[in-house]
């Protein structure tokens, strides 16, 4: 899953993008207006962490502007602006979530959880198909009562594919949710990742057809 954070403070923006990146996370990191929406119009995004206080605007016109563009996209913020007012301004604004500073990055995640989760039409943090579950809290997947474990990539990839059951995803598309922008992409990186799969999950449970992509769930 790819998650764009704006955010203007480099510390705080680094602690965040290494916590996110560890719960399984492609992230895109800028500190500006201009380089969200530019980032938004050049690379898909499943989510936004959306601080208000940038350097060349206010956060909320860039919500508007993210609403109007991309209505369905999760939205979060993230300020230190914590009045009832500022709150209802931003939840007005259309944001499907709003966090204070300071906050404790566990519940950072289980918000950012909440809102692809409702986004995705799910109402639990775990997805099933067949015998393989993933389940997002506890970044854990199963193969019936059996727990396998993953490389951070790996369960990216299968996320991807669990998250979007029954539709065929390109190659492009999985890249998108393993790297962030700027990030150097092998060539047959894709396709590493789903022979590791298969070997831990059973050759059969990802579907390849040829010359479009790959699905899990397909009918």
């Amino acid at each position: 899953m790819r998650l764009l954070l704006v955010e203007d403070d480099h510390a705080l923006s680094k602690a965040v993008e290494q916590a996110l990146s560890g719960q399984g996370y492609a992230i895109d990191a800028v500190g500006s207006a201009e380089a969200a929406l530019f980032l938004l119009d050049q690379a898909p995004q499943d989510a936004v962490v959306l601080d208000l206080g940038l350097p060349d605007g206010d956060g909320i016109d860039v919500l508007k502007q993210m609403r109007k563009r991309w209505p369905g996209l999760p939205v979060l913020i993230l300020t230190a602006r914590d009045s009832v007012d500022d709150r209802v301004r931003g939840l007005d604004a259309g944001a499907d979530d709003y966090l204070t500073k300071p906050f404790e990055i566990p519940e950072l995640v289980a918000r950012i959880r909440a809102i692809t989760r409702r986004a995705s039409g799910r109402s639990d943090n775990v997805i099933s198909v067949g015998d393989i579950t993933l389940n997002l809290a506890a970044q854990q997947v199963s193969l019936g009562d059996q727990l396998i474990e993953l490389s951070g990539k790996e369960y990216r990839v299968l996320h991807t594919l669990m998250e979007n059951q029954g539709r065929l995803m390109t190659r492009e598309q999985i890249e998108t949710s393993l790297y962030a922008w700027g990030d150097e992409v092998g060539s047959n990186t894709v396709e590493v990742y789903i022979h590791g799969l298969r070997k831990k999950l059973g050759k059969d449970f990802i579907k390849t057809v040829r010359g479009i992509g790959y699905g899990v769930g397909l009918r």
